[in-house]
Protein backbone atom coordinates (compact mmCIF):
# COMPACT_ATOMS: atom_id res chain seq x y z
CA UNK A 1 0.00 0.00 0.00
CA UNK A 2 0.95 3.64 -0.30
CA UNK A 3 0.79 5.11 3.19
CA UNK A 4 1.18 8.66 4.47
CA UNK A 5 2.89 8.76 7.87
CA UNK A 6 2.79 12.23 9.42
CA UNK A 7 5.35 12.99 12.09
CA UNK A 8 7.69 10.54 10.36
CA UNK A 9 10.79 12.08 11.95
CA UNK A 10 9.18 11.73 15.35
CA UNK A 11 9.74 8.95 17.88
CA UNK A 12 6.72 6.80 17.04
CA UNK A 13 6.57 7.89 13.39
CA UNK A 14 10.09 6.69 12.59
CA UNK A 15 9.48 3.27 14.15
CA UNK A 16 6.11 2.83 12.40
CA UNK A 17 7.63 3.86 9.06
CA UNK A 18 10.47 1.33 9.40
CA UNK A 19 8.02 -1.53 10.01
CA UNK A 20 5.79 -0.52 7.08
CA UNK A 21 8.80 -0.24 4.76
CA UNK A 22 10.17 -3.60 5.91
CA UNK A 23 6.96 -5.34 4.92
CA UNK A 24 6.90 -3.73 1.49
CA UNK A 25 4.62 -0.73 1.80
CA UNK A 26 5.54 2.57 0.18
CA UNK A 27 5.74 5.37 2.74
CA UNK A 28 5.53 9.10 2.25
CA UNK A 29 6.85 10.57 5.47
CA UNK A 30 5.80 14.09 6.41
CA UNK A 31 7.34 16.24 9.14
CA UNK A 32 8.03 19.93 9.74
CA UNK A 33 11.21 19.22 11.78
CA UNK A 34 10.33 21.95 14.25
CA UNK A 35 12.49 22.84 17.24
CA UNK A 36 10.14 21.79 20.06
CA UNK A 37 13.06 19.51 20.88
CA UNK A 38 16.50 18.97 19.31
CA UNK A 39 16.00 18.88 15.51
CA UNK A 40 19.26 16.95 15.08
CA UNK A 41 17.63 13.94 16.76
CA UNK A 42 14.74 14.19 14.28
CA UNK A 43 17.22 14.40 11.40
CA UNK A 44 19.06 11.34 12.73
CA UNK A 45 15.79 9.41 12.83
CA UNK A 46 15.03 10.55 9.29
CA UNK A 47 18.44 9.33 8.17
CA UNK A 48 17.36 5.80 9.11
CA UNK A 49 14.40 6.06 6.71
CA UNK A 50 15.80 7.83 3.67
CA UNK A 51 17.97 4.91 2.40
CA UNK A 52 14.82 2.81 1.84
CA UNK A 53 13.75 2.91 -1.83
CA UNK A 54 10.08 2.85 -0.77
CA UNK A 55 10.42 6.01 1.34
CA UNK A 56 10.02 9.64 0.32
CA UNK A 57 10.26 12.57 2.70
CA UNK A 58 8.12 15.71 2.48
CA UNK A 59 8.97 18.61 4.75
CA UNK A 60 5.68 20.32 5.53
CA UNK A 61 3.53 21.44 8.43
CA UNK A 62 0.18 19.66 8.69
CA UNK A 63 -1.36 23.08 9.38
CA UNK A 64 -0.41 24.18 5.83
CA UNK A 65 -3.87 23.86 4.27
CA UNK A 66 -2.94 24.45 0.63
CA UNK A 67 0.15 22.26 0.87
CA UNK A 68 -1.77 19.39 2.43
CA UNK A 69 -4.51 19.65 -0.21
CA UNK A 70 -1.88 19.35 -2.95
CA UNK A 71 -0.11 16.46 -1.26
CA UNK A 72 -3.27 14.36 -0.92
CA UNK A 73 -4.44 15.15 -4.46
CA UNK A 74 -1.08 14.27 -6.03
CA UNK A 75 -0.18 11.15 -4.06
CA UNK A 76 -3.38 9.08 -3.84
CA UNK A 77 -2.75 7.44 -0.46
CA UNK A 78 -4.37 4.11 0.41
CA UNK A 79 -4.04 4.66 4.16
CA UNK A 80 -2.93 7.43 6.53
CA UNK A 81 -1.16 7.12 9.87
CA UNK A 82 -1.41 10.53 11.50
CA UNK A 83 1.16 10.91 14.28
CA UNK A 84 2.20 14.55 13.79
CA UNK A 85 1.13 16.69 16.75
CA UNK A 86 2.32 19.23 19.22
CA UNK A 87 3.07 16.89 22.11
CA UNK A 88 3.60 17.42 25.82
CA UNK A 89 1.20 18.16 28.66
CA UNK A 90 3.41 20.69 30.44
CA UNK A 91 4.30 22.70 27.34
CA UNK A 92 0.59 23.12 26.60
CA UNK A 93 0.34 25.35 29.67
CA UNK A 94 3.02 27.65 28.23
CA UNK A 95 2.09 27.73 24.55
CA UNK A 96 -1.54 26.68 24.02
CA UNK A 97 -1.76 28.23 20.53
CA UNK A 98 0.77 25.68 19.21
CA UNK A 99 -1.70 22.91 20.12
CA UNK A 100 -4.57 24.52 18.24
CA UNK A 101 -2.43 25.08 15.13
CA UNK A 102 -1.01 21.57 14.97
CA UNK A 103 -3.55 19.35 16.70
CA UNK A 104 -6.80 21.00 15.60
CA UNK A 105 -6.07 22.84 12.35
CA UNK A 106 -3.60 20.17 11.26
CA UNK A 107 -6.02 17.35 12.01
CA UNK A 108 -8.76 19.14 10.09
CA UNK A 109 -6.47 19.20 7.05
CA UNK A 110 -5.83 15.47 7.44
CA UNK A 111 -9.56 14.71 7.63
CA UNK A 112 -10.31 16.82 4.56
CA UNK A 113 -7.48 15.19 2.63
CA UNK A 114 -8.78 11.73 3.50
CA UNK A 115 -12.37 12.68 2.66
CA UNK A 116 -11.69 14.16 -0.75
CA UNK A 117 -9.18 11.54 -1.89
CA UNK A 118 -10.88 8.29 -0.90
CA UNK A 119 -8.38 7.20 1.73
CA UNK A 120 -9.33 3.71 2.89
CA UNK A 121 -8.51 4.10 6.58
CA UNK A 122 -7.21 6.87 8.86
CA UNK A 123 -5.38 5.78 12.02
CA UNK A 124 -4.46 8.68 14.29
CA UNK A 125 -2.74 9.26 17.62
CA UNK A 126 -4.91 10.09 20.56
CA UNK A 127 -3.58 9.94 24.11
CA UNK A 128 -4.16 8.53 27.58
CA UNK A 129 -4.35 12.21 28.59
CA UNK A 130 -7.98 12.27 27.40
CA UNK A 131 -8.94 10.43 30.60
CA UNK A 132 -8.11 13.63 32.49
CA UNK A 133 -9.84 13.75 35.85
CA UNK A 134 -11.10 10.14 35.67
CA UNK A 135 -10.13 8.06 38.70
CA UNK A 136 -11.78 4.69 37.92
CA UNK A 137 -9.02 2.26 37.00
CA UNK A 138 -8.19 0.80 34.59
CA UNK A 139 -9.12 3.44 32.03
CA UNK A 140 -11.59 1.99 29.55
CA UNK A 141 -12.72 3.16 26.11
CA UNK A 142 -16.27 2.64 27.39
CA UNK A 143 -15.82 5.46 29.95
CA UNK A 144 -16.73 9.09 29.37
CA UNK A 145 -13.70 11.37 28.81
CA UNK A 146 -15.29 14.78 29.19
CA UNK A 147 -13.00 16.28 31.84
CA UNK A 148 -9.56 17.00 30.33
CA UNK A 149 -7.03 18.70 32.63
CA UNK A 150 -4.65 20.12 29.99
CA UNK A 151 -4.98 21.81 26.63
CA UNK A 152 -3.06 18.92 25.09
CA UNK A 153 -5.68 16.48 26.38
CA UNK A 154 -8.51 18.70 25.15
CA UNK A 155 -7.08 18.74 21.61
CA UNK A 156 -6.76 14.95 21.58
CA UNK A 157 -10.35 14.54 22.75
CA UNK A 158 -11.34 17.03 20.04
CA UNK A 159 -9.55 14.88 17.45
CA UNK A 160 -11.70 11.91 18.41
CA UNK A 161 -14.86 14.00 18.08
CA UNK A 162 -13.76 15.40 14.72
CA UNK A 163 -12.90 11.91 13.45
CA UNK A 164 -16.32 10.62 14.46
CA UNK A 165 -18.00 13.45 12.57
CA UNK A 166 -16.16 12.52 9.36
CA UNK A 167 -16.84 8.81 9.89
CA UNK A 168 -20.54 9.63 10.30
CA UNK A 169 -20.92 12.19 7.51
CA UNK A 170 -18.63 10.72 4.85
CA UNK A 171 -18.17 7.06 5.80
CA UNK A 172 -14.44 7.63 6.38
CA UNK A 173 -13.10 4.73 8.50
CA UNK A 174 -11.16 6.19 11.42
CA UNK A 175 -9.35 4.57 14.35
CA UNK A 176 -8.00 6.60 17.26
CA UNK A 177 -5.24 5.12 19.41
CA UNK A 178 -4.84 6.32 22.98
CA UNK A 179 -1.13 5.88 23.65
CA UNK A 180 0.00 5.36 27.24
CA UNK A 181 3.46 6.78 28.19
CA UNK A 182 5.50 5.52 25.25
CA UNK A 183 9.22 4.96 25.81
CA UNK A 184 12.20 3.26 24.18
CA UNK A 185 15.18 3.87 21.87
CA UNK A 186 15.07 7.09 19.83
CA UNK A 187 12.54 8.50 22.33
CA UNK A 188 11.59 12.10 22.99
CA UNK A 189 14.03 14.21 25.06
CA UNK A 190 11.16 15.84 26.98
CA UNK A 191 9.99 12.50 28.42
CA UNK A 192 10.94 11.28 31.91
CA UNK A 193 13.14 8.36 30.83
CA UNK A 194 15.28 10.60 28.61
CA UNK A 195 15.47 13.40 31.20
CA UNK A 196 16.34 11.03 34.03
CA UNK A 197 18.99 9.13 32.06
CA UNK A 198 20.69 12.31 30.88
CA UNK A 199 20.70 13.90 34.34
CA UNK A 200 22.02 10.77 36.06
CA UNK A 201 24.85 10.34 33.54
CA UNK A 202 25.75 14.02 34.00
CA UNK A 203 25.71 13.73 37.80
CA UNK A 204 22.70 15.98 38.26
CA UNK A 205 19.64 15.36 40.47
CA UNK A 206 16.37 14.33 38.83
CA UNK A 207 13.05 16.12 39.36
CA UNK A 208 10.48 13.65 40.71
CA UNK A 209 6.96 15.07 40.71
CA UNK A 210 4.15 14.33 43.15
CA UNK A 211 6.94 13.32 45.57
CA UNK A 212 7.31 10.10 43.59
CA UNK A 213 3.71 9.00 44.17
CA UNK A 214 3.02 8.51 40.46
CA UNK A 215 1.99 5.40 38.56
CA UNK A 216 2.32 5.15 34.81
CA UNK A 217 1.36 2.50 32.30
CA UNK A 218 4.75 2.64 30.55
CA UNK A 219 4.43 1.15 27.05
CA UNK A 220 7.45 0.07 25.03
CA UNK A 221 7.78 1.46 21.51
CA UNK A 222 7.76 -1.93 19.75
CA UNK A 223 4.40 -2.73 21.36
CA UNK A 224 3.00 0.63 20.28
CA UNK A 225 4.12 0.03 16.68
CA UNK A 226 2.61 -3.45 16.63
CA UNK A 227 -0.70 -1.98 17.80
CA UNK A 228 -0.58 0.80 15.19
CA UNK A 229 0.13 -1.56 12.30
CA UNK A 230 -2.45 -4.14 13.36
CA UNK A 231 -5.19 -1.54 13.67
CA UNK A 232 -4.14 0.00 10.34
CA UNK A 233 -4.70 -3.38 8.71
CA UNK A 234 -8.10 -3.94 10.30
CA UNK A 235 -10.27 -1.16 8.94
CA UNK A 236 -12.77 0.39 11.36
CA UNK A 237 -16.35 -0.81 10.85
CA UNK A 238 -19.76 0.29 12.11
CA UNK A 239 -20.82 -1.50 15.29
CA UNK A 240 -24.01 -3.39 14.43
CA UNK A 241 -24.90 -3.63 18.12
CA UNK A 242 -24.48 0.07 18.87
CA UNK A 243 -27.24 1.34 21.16
CA UNK A 244 -28.04 5.04 20.68
CA UNK A 245 -29.95 5.07 23.97
CA UNK A 246 -26.76 4.06 25.79
CA UNK A 247 -23.96 5.22 23.49
CA UNK A 248 -20.51 3.69 23.93
CA UNK A 249 -17.79 6.37 23.48
CA UNK A 250 -15.38 3.89 21.90
CA UNK A 251 -17.54 2.79 18.96
CA UNK A 252 -20.39 3.95 16.75
CA UNK A 253 -22.93 3.23 14.02
CA UNK A 254 -20.30 4.90 11.83
CA UNK A 255 -16.96 3.23 10.90
CA UNK A 256 -15.24 4.67 13.96
CA UNK A 257 -13.21 3.02 16.72
CA UNK A 258 -11.03 4.15 19.61
CA UNK A 259 -8.54 1.87 21.40
CA UNK A 260 -6.16 2.08 24.32
CA UNK A 261 -2.59 0.95 23.66
CA UNK A 262 -0.95 0.51 27.04
CA UNK A 263 0.97 -2.13 28.93
CA UNK A 264 -2.02 -2.91 31.20
CA UNK A 265 0.45 -2.89 34.10
CA UNK A 266 1.01 0.45 35.85
CA UNK A 267 4.44 0.88 37.44
CA UNK A 268 5.32 3.06 40.42
CA UNK A 269 7.55 5.95 39.33
CA UNK A 270 10.12 5.00 41.99
CA UNK A 271 10.27 1.47 40.53
CA UNK A 272 10.76 2.95 37.05
CA UNK A 273 13.62 5.08 38.40
CA UNK A 274 15.09 1.98 40.03
CA UNK A 275 15.07 0.22 36.64
CA UNK A 276 17.02 3.16 35.17
CA UNK A 277 19.46 3.07 38.09
CA UNK A 278 20.06 -0.64 37.58
CA UNK A 279 20.55 -0.26 33.82
CA UNK A 280 22.99 2.63 34.29
CA UNK A 281 24.71 1.37 37.44
CA UNK A 282 24.13 4.81 38.98
CA UNK A 283 22.05 5.85 42.01
CA UNK A 284 19.86 8.89 41.34
CA UNK A 285 19.75 11.94 43.55
CA UNK A 286 16.05 12.77 43.70
CA UNK A 287 14.55 16.26 43.92
CA UNK A 288 11.01 15.59 45.20
CA UNK A 289 8.43 18.10 43.93
CA UNK A 290 4.63 18.52 44.02
CA UNK A 291 2.30 17.37 41.23
CA UNK A 292 2.42 19.75 38.27
CA UNK A 293 -0.63 21.48 36.83
CA UNK A 294 -2.16 19.44 34.02
CA UNK A 295 -0.60 16.19 35.24
CA UNK A 296 -2.41 13.18 36.68
CA UNK A 297 -1.14 10.86 39.44
CA UNK A 298 -1.87 7.58 37.66
CA UNK A 299 -2.61 5.97 34.29
CA UNK A 300 -3.70 2.39 33.68
CA UNK A 301 -4.95 1.04 30.33
CA UNK A 302 -7.66 -1.53 29.88
CA UNK A 303 -6.50 -3.22 26.65
CA UNK A 304 -9.27 -5.82 26.26
CA UNK A 305 -10.78 -4.01 23.25
CA UNK A 306 -7.46 -3.83 21.39
CA UNK A 307 -6.83 -7.51 22.11
CA UNK A 308 -10.31 -8.50 20.90
CA UNK A 309 -9.96 -6.42 17.71
CA UNK A 310 -6.36 -7.29 16.74
CA UNK A 311 -5.35 -10.29 18.84
CA UNK A 312 -2.54 -8.24 20.38
CA UNK A 313 -1.81 -6.79 23.80
CA UNK A 314 1.45 -5.02 24.79
CA UNK A 315 3.60 -6.95 27.27
CA UNK A 316 7.24 -5.74 27.23
CA UNK A 317 8.50 -5.38 30.81
CA UNK A 318 9.89 -2.08 32.09
CA UNK A 319 13.16 -3.83 32.99
CA UNK A 320 13.68 -4.98 29.39
CA UNK A 321 12.44 -1.75 27.82
CA UNK A 322 14.55 0.54 29.99
CA UNK A 323 17.66 -1.60 29.40
CA UNK A 324 17.19 -1.29 25.63
CA UNK A 325 16.74 2.47 25.89
CA UNK A 326 19.86 2.91 28.01
CA UNK A 327 21.92 0.80 25.56
CA UNK A 328 20.69 3.00 22.70
CA UNK A 329 21.34 6.22 24.65
CA UNK A 330 24.91 5.23 25.49
CA UNK A 331 25.64 4.36 21.87
CA UNK A 332 23.94 7.42 20.35
CA UNK A 333 25.41 9.99 22.74
CA UNK A 334 28.75 8.23 23.26
CA UNK A 335 28.36 7.59 27.00
CA UNK A 336 30.22 4.50 28.21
Amino acid sequence: MKILVTGAAGFIGMHVSLVLLARGDRVVGLDNLNDYYDPTLKEARLARLTPHPGFRFVRMDVADRAGMERLFAEEGFDRVVHLAAQAGVRYSLQNPHAYIDSNIVGFMNILEGCRHNRVGHLVYASSSSVYGGNTKMPFSEHDSVDHPVSMYAATKKANELMAHTYSHLYGLPTTGLRFFTVYGPWGRPDMALFLFTRAMLEGRPIDVFNHGRMRRDFTYIDDIVEGVVRTLDRVAEPDAGFDSDRPDPGRSQAPFRVFNIGNNNPVELMSFIEAIENALGIRAEKNLLPLQDGDVPATFADTDELDAWTGFAPATSVTDGVSRFVAWYREYYGHV
